[in-house]
């Protein structure tokens, strides 16, 4: 009787079990998704509709990467339409969707491709200068866009055209992650490369990139004068050797070259020149003493030359020094130079005045027709003994206790 019981017991339940799981199966959702195309070509017409229970409506959030927006629907006969507005279907990429204002939240994401073939292409190219030398490099960006501005689908072959000297060459590249690209290296000579690319037959403006020669190597030093004499007048030139690079390509024109002169005393003299051609000049006035340089030029922080040494004769050997006026006006002179001639005017002169052992008073002046004078005005040099020493072209001479008066 129990297992009787029992047994009912179990067929019961069974059966209400069975009952609500077939409620659940059977039982249809409030809004259901009729469109199945998840696939458009940009500009297309895109419209979603769904099913529903009863005439009702509610809106449809749309968004894609230029941005989003809330759609009104339109009910008809238990069925409700969203149109997806243009400026979402004209832009390639995922178009992301899901109802609002619903018991039940749909959603999904619809693919929008661009058109195959370019209208326009948009191409960018830098830097517009590069290094000789298989090292550098410019790189071409090329972006072909549809009648709508999208970039059409990725690896879609892109040709790149160039010019260098003599050669020409065509390669192809594929369009990837919206773009293509490409690294153009620089040729080992300097020129100008001519750059353009093509897309389905549709060409770009003309590009070029100036190929620079690349970093200067080291380089020779040599000068050029009239005569080896330290005669304050005359005008040493230095020059350099036809500076290049490593592929022998000559420097470009308006480099700046410094020459750096170091004398015996361990001075230092610079003067300088720009490149023309591969080769820059310097000129510097002769020393007015007997003096050795040492001389070296330099493409600062890039190359530098070999070290020349250059020595200069002593031009006077001998002087004649005059006291005039009560010893108030001295004159220097006549100077004459390495061939017994008048020395060229402008041959620094330098007095050195003592009184009591102690300078008081140096001052300087030029040869004029060979000849130097210096006058010491009584206002300032009372009438006293003096000591007085003369430097001109190296030779000094020294004149103890000289009376003024």
């Amino acid at each position: 009787m129990k297992l009787k019981q029992v047994f009912f017991l179990l067929l019961f339940q069974l059966v209400i079990v069975s009952f609500f799981a077939q409620e659940t199966i059977t039982k249809k959702p409030a809004i259901l998704l009729v469109s199945t195309k998840a696939n458009y070509i940009v500009g297309d017409k895109i419209s979603l509709d769904f099913k529903v229970k009863k005439d009702t409506t509610f809106q449809l959030y749309c968004s894609n990467s230029y941005g989003a927006t809330l759609i009104e629907s339109k009910s008809i006969n238990k069925k409700v339409t969203f149109k997806i507005p243009d400026f979402l279907t004209r832009k390639r990429g995922i178009l992301s969707w899901k109802t609002t204002q619903t018991d039940t939240i749909i959603s999904g994401n619809i693919s929008i491709s661009p058109l195959q073939e370019p209208t326009s292409i948009e191409t960018y190219l830098g830097p517009p200068s590069i290094d000789a030398g298989d090292t550098d490099y410019t790189m071409l960006v090329v972006i072909p866009t549809d009648s709508l501005d999208n970039p059409i689908p990725n690896n879609s072959k892109v040709g790149v055209k160039y010019q260098f000297l003599k050669s020409e060459k065509t390669e192809a590249i594929f369009t990837d992650k919206l773009i293509g690209h490409k690294n153009i290296y620089a040729p080992k000579k300097n020129g100008r490369m001519i750059i353009s690319s093509e897309s389905f037959g549709l060409n770009s403006k003309e590009f070029d990139v100036n190929v620079m020669p690349a970093i200067a190597t080291n380089f020779k030093l040599y000068l050029r004068r009239n005569h080896e004499y330290a005669d304050g007048n005359q005008i040493t030139t230095f020059f350099t050797s036809t500076i290049k690079d490593k592929n022998k390509n000559i420097i470009s024109d308006g480099s700046y070259i410094e020459f750096y002169i170091t004398n015996k005393k361990g001075n230092i003299l610079k003067t300088a020149g720009t490149t023309v051609n591969g080769v820059a000049h310097a000129k510097i006035i002769h020393p007015d003493f007997e003096d050795t340089w040492k001389v070296q030029a330099y493409f600062i922080g890039i190359a530098e030359s070999n070290t020349i040494t250059v020595k200069y004769k002593k031009v006077v050997e001998d002087y004649i020094v005059s006291f005039l006026d009560k010893n108030r006006s001295i004159k220097i002179g006549p100077l004459k130079s390495f061939m017994n001639q008048i020395i060229p005017d402008g041959l620094s002169v330098k007095l050195s005045i003592y009184k009591n052992n102690v300078l008081i008073k140096e001052k300087y002046n030029e040869s004029l027709n060979g000849i130097a004078i210096f006058y010491l005005d009584p206002n300032i040099f009372e009438n006293d003994v003096y000591d007085f020493s003369i430097e001109t072209a190296g030779l000094k001479k020294d004149f103890k206790s000289i009376k003024l008066w």
